[in-house]
């Protein structure tokens, strides 16, 4: 027998509310909530991945005075046999950038501007062994990592990956609270027909079974009905995150991103039967 399979009698003796009753609302609310944030997790550290893998091998050498040794550090790292790519900076695109900052201010001819050249490793390349050819051709060079530069955001990224995970966890464990509060709160609705049942012969397992099967349906339809409404506004949100799907060459979501939202609603499920038979199993034991 299915063990979420509720006989016509027992639906007699526990009438459902359906989707209206207290507990698949409540689930509903939660695994919606769940689902979301949990989404917006997956998202940000895929993200961080991206950002991550992208400025890997990415390094730039900064001369501070100017111009006019850029070659000299140009030659210098294009003869190293680990780097696949050098070029440098513009300085026309160098000089708009600081306009946005500066403002007028940075037309002036005599603004000293440095130079910048983007160096790409290979993978496995010696990055000290670059820096080191660098700085010995051009010792007021600076051999800077990408990844270093991006390390605040990447750790910003990081925080709020872990900030969702816990969000996840403290709204399951409401969860929970909440359905031992349901749970506790049948019992008192069918007082009568549990003694009933304990006068006939019923022992504490049979009558919480009864209730956690209920439960864990209720639970399990509430879920469902999260989960598929936070799908349909995820779907519309990333429907309308094109942009950041070309900037990032994947989208923020992927196929195994989804299957671990679509287990939300069965681990809630899960959850709520587990919580709800130990409370249903004390509280008997207790008061009746």
């Amino acid at each position: 027998m299915n063990p979420l399979t509720i006989s016509d009698a027992e639906r007699r003796l526990i009438p459902s509310s359906g989707l209206k009753g207290p507990v698949p609302l409540l689930i509903a609310i939660m695994t919606f909530v769940m689902v979301v944030v949990g989404a917006a997790g997956l998202a940000l550290a895929n993200t961080s991945s991206v950002v991550k893998a992208g400025v890997e091998h990415r390094y730039s050498i900064q001369i501070a005075d100017g111009a006019a040794r850029a070659p000299a550090a140009l030659a210098a790292a294009r003869a190293n046999p680990g780097v696949s790519r050098a070029v440098q900076v513009d300085p026309d695109d160098l000089r708009r950038t600081l306009e946005r900052w500066l403002g007028p201010a940075s037309k002036e001819a005599d603004l000293p501007l440095p130079a910048i050249i983007d160096v790409d490793l290979k993978p496995g390349a010696d990055p000290a062994a670059v820096a080191a050819a660098v700085t010995g051709a051009v010792p007021s060079a600076r051999f800077v990592a990408h990844q270093a530069s991006l390390a605040p955001l990447l750790g910003a990224l990081r925080s709020l990956t872990l900030l969702t995970l816990g969000l996840v966890l403290m709204i399951a464990l409401a969860s929970a609270a909440a359905v031992v509060l349901a749970a506790r709160g049948a019992l008192d609705t069918h007082r009568g027909t549990i003694e009933v049942m304990h006068g006939i012969g019923a022992t504490d397992d049979q009558v919480a079974r009864i209730f956690v099967r209920q439960i864990a349906v209720d639970a399990l339809l509430g879920g469902l009905a999260g989960t598929a409404v936070a799908g349909l506004i995820i779907g519309l949100i990333l429907g309308n995150a094109r942009t950041a799907t070309t900037i990032a060459g994947a989208p923020p979501l992927g196929w195994n991103d989804a299957l671990w939202l679509l287990l939300l609603p069965i681990a809630i499920a899960l959850l709520a039967t587990q919580v709800a038979r130990s409370a249903l199993i004390r509280a008997l034991r207790e008061r009746l």
